[in-house]
């Protein structure tokens, strides 16, 4: 049996969970709905005390995430014990949800998401510019422990990057980055998820390259961005949009 307690934390329902999700845990679906009712779209479900997500558990979850997102709300997790995480990774949820180790992080990364809604917004009076440039960057898988691949950012703005290396990713495949905004000192870390190839029959000067769109980037981080672009666009010239 699943176990729910409500608390609220600003404009923030928090949920903790304490059991089983499984076939008979409609009271999370239910209390998902609660929150949307009475004006609380974002929900940090707290997965610290759940002991197992069976696989109409994981019915349960995706029907209240899909709630969440008709209600144009978030819906994020913390302290979610290894066991769960690996299933949540077996069946690739953890690319459907945020899943944080600490609880003040996530309950700020909800406002930082409003500070990227609000940048975003902008691009409805004047599009992102793009800095046409060649720096170094590191990349490889999200949570590997491999090598880094270096390779070279050909063009960056706040939203994303275009990478020339030896390598292709597929699409949809999550990157940890590490690049260097100068003068900002040592690397900036980000994740990013690939979102197209460069064909080699269109532009085979920069084959192969991939299109890198900035994941889970706090607002804070694609400020940096934003003002590295326009620091070194060139004098007189307002670069291309995205």
């Amino acid at each position: 049996m699943l176990e729910i307690n409500f608390k609220r934390v600003g404009a923030i329902a928090v949920l903790d969970l304490a059991g089983t999700i499984d076939l008979d845990s409609s009271n999370f679906i239910e209390t998902v709905g609660w929150c949307l009712e009475n004006g609380y779209t974002d929900i940090l479900c707290n997965f610290e005390s759940v002991n197992l997500v069976d696989y109409s558990g994981l019915s349960v979850l995706a029907i209240s995430y899909r709630n969440v997102l008709n209600h144009k709300g978030r819906l994020k997790l913390v302290f979610v014990p290894p066991h769960i995480r690996k299933i949540f990774t077996m069946v690739c949820m953890d690319r459907v949800f945020e899943i944080y180790d600490d609880e003040n992080f996530a309950l700020r990364s909800f406002e930082e998401d409003k500070v990227i809604s609000e940048i975003k917004k902008k691009q409805l009076r004047r599009r992102f510019k793009r800095l046409f440039l060649d720096i170094n960057i590191e990349f490889r898988p999200l949570g590997s422990k491999s090598e880094f691949i270096k390779g070279k950012i050909l063009n960056i703005s706040a939203v994303g990057i275009l990478i020339f290396a030896g390598k292709q990713f597929p699409l949809g495949e999550l990157l940890d980055l590490r690049l260097d905004l100068s003068p900002q000192p040592g690397h900036l870390e980000i994740e990013g998820k690939v979102v197209w190839h460069v064909q080699k029959e269109i532009q085979p000067h920069i084959y192969p390259g991939m299109g890198v769109e900035f994941y889970h980037l706090t607002g804070l981080t694609q400020q940096k961005i934003l003002e590295f672009v326009e620091r070194n666009l060139p004098l007189g010239m307002c670069g291309e949009s995205d």
